[in-house]
């Protein structure tokens, strides 16, 4: 889940089911709509104060022909994670996680997992208005001040498509993983099986766990599950958020979201533009321009399969990018900022990426894949990869790198804030200069590989310190270095690895020595 900010423990609704009462009608206000969700164990989410506020909800719009979209052959996916042509439906998602528990990337207490919850969630629904039908809506306002409420409830397995909406939501909410899960309280959220495209208008939230655009696939929470086949389609939409708790597009459940060309701001903590948390899903981002300003809200908070093409990503306050246990993000052409001045949480660390696993069963513990092709990455404060508590694998081709911190550390692999899994990671470089110090813990592994011209000007090195100046490390852990015959290593501080392999010309001492194994390695220029 999102959980990398400050430290709050989620609180699982069990709320009694009620049937629901909607036939026949394509949408109504103030209707109510019980879901019962299968949870695999509570997450630790961020509770928010609850307010209520009186509903406001806009007139009913007529039915028009709704342009129902087609299905990709065979459920297949647009090529280099475009999204679907107009109306079209993709498949079944696939996997995510964020909510608001310890926010985005913090998991409870001492790394170790949320507090036992019970084995289903029984949340209750209200939407200020309900689409229960396939439907057309056009040039409409939809507003909801009540706690729990989302202002567009759209719950169908029909075809639904909104242009041009005007989403305004207050009404603050303490449902927990609830919201972070479900969806509850979210501005607009789209379940039941639906394919819902949403073309240009505004999204505006100004509530605690009240994201933007909540697409929930309707597994359940139970992270590798397939989901029901709910889809979210945004284009050229305008998203802000300013509550805590509060993402800009949001998919669990295996749920499947395309964005295209959006807007998004989010201000508050554990609110990532870009958001996922339990069961999954697969989210697909094209263009657009992706901010965040609060503690614990990286660009992007992935659980679930995430891949971002031509977008501008800044964080202001949070790590760019977190990646949690079995999942993965891919940037294609993307100019990602990040300022990571403050620690949320576990973190004892302050980085751009961060590739890690919580332990909180908001994610399925496996490689986490970070891939990162063209573009640039701008790390302003800490280290410029952190990876913790996880085995992980980063691939970057031809990405230009800026590492504005005074360290200069490129990479760190080692202990954290999180415990109860193993600090491993191969870093494969294709066409990719590096620089900096690559630090690794005495128990933790890396594999560095570099190939086609790729080369490197650093060292490394066992001895680490955090963000507070506490040692974490002092001696080296297990290191294996690969260059092809078209990369270079240019040693900036004595060196030491566990293996080195390629030809020792091409490294160049730069009056400092390599050492494997506690061996001077010969050859070297």
């Amino acid at each position: 889940m999102q959980k990398f900010l400050p430290l709050v423990l989620s609180t699982t609704l069990l709320l009694s089911c009620i049937s629901c009462g909607v036939s026949g009608q394509a949408e109504q206000s103030k209707s109510k709509t019980t879901t019962q969700t299968q949870e695999t164990s509570s997450s630790d989410g961020q509770s928010s104060k609850s307010s209520g506020g009186q509903e406001s909800t806009s007139s009913d719009g007529q039915d028009s022909s709704t342009q129902k979209g087609q299905t990709p052959p065979n459920g297949q996916t647009p090529p280099d994670g475009q999204a679907p042509p107009d109306g079209q439906t993709p498949p079944n998602g696939q996997t995510p996680p964020d909510g608001q528990a310890p926010p985005d990337g913090q998991a409870p207490g001492n790394g170790q997992g949320g507090p036992g919850g019970s084995s289903s969630s029984d949340v209750t629904y209200s939407g200020a208005t309900e689409i229960t039908s396939k439907k057309t809506q056009n040039h409409k306002t939809y507003k909801s001040t009540k706690s729990d409420e989302n202002a567009v409830l759209v719950s169908t397995d029909s075809n639904v498509t909104i242009n041009d909406p005007t989403v305004t939501k207050t009404g603050n909410s303490d449902g927990g993983d609830s919201c972070n899960f479900y969806g509850l309280n979210a501005a607009l959220l789209v379940k039941g099986g639906t394919t819902t495209t949403i073309n240009g208008g505004t999204i505006t939230s100004d509530a605690d766990g009240a994201n933007g655009v909540f697409c929930y696939g309707g597994n359940g929470g139970q992270n590798g599950a397939s989901g029901d086949g709910t889809t979210a389609i945004v284009r050229n939409t305008k998203i802000k958020t300013t509550g805590n708790g509060s993402g800009g597009i949001m998919t669990t459940g295996g749920g499947t979201t395309y964005a295209y060309n959006l807007d998004i701001t989010t201000s508050g903590r554990s609110s990532a533009a870009i958001r996922s948390d339990r069961g999954g899903g697969t989210v697909k981002v094209t263009g657009g321009t992706y901010t965040t300003n609060g503690l614990g809200s990286p660009a992007i908070y992935s659980t679930a399969d995430i891949s971002v093409s031509k977008a501008k990503l800044v964080s202001n306050l949070s790590e760019g990018v977190c990646i949690e246990g079995l999942n993965s993000i891919t940037l294609k052409n993307c100019n990602l900022t990040a300022n990571n001045t403050k620690r949320n949480g576990n973190a004892t660390f302050l980085d751009s990426i961060m590739l890690y696993q919580s332990m909180s069963g908001d994610a399925a513990s496996g490689t986490t894949n970070f891939t990162m092709k063209g573009g640039s990455l701008t790390s302003k404060s800490g280290h410029v990869f952190h990876v913790t508590n996880t085995t992980a694998k980063i691939t970057l081709s031809n990405v230009k790198i800026k590492n504005k911190d005074k360290s200069n550390v490129l990479l760190s692999v080692c202990d954290d804030g999180w415990s109860g899994g193993s600090n491993k990671a191969t870093l494969n470089a294709s066409k990719q200069k590096l620089s900096g110090a690559v630090l690794v813990g005495s128990n933790s592994k890396l594999t560095m590989k570099l190939t086609k011209g790729s080369s490197f000007k650093g060292y490394v090195s066992g001895k680490i310190k955090n963000a507070s100046g506490k040692s974490i490390s002092s001696k080296v852990g297990k290191v294996s270095v690969t260059l092809d015959s078209t990369s270079t290593w240019t040693l900036t501080a004595d060196s030491y690895v566990t293996e080195f392999n390629g030809d020792a010309s091409n490294v160049i001492s730069n009056g400092h020595t390599l050492y494997v194994n506690g061996v001077a390695l010969k050859g070297t220029k």
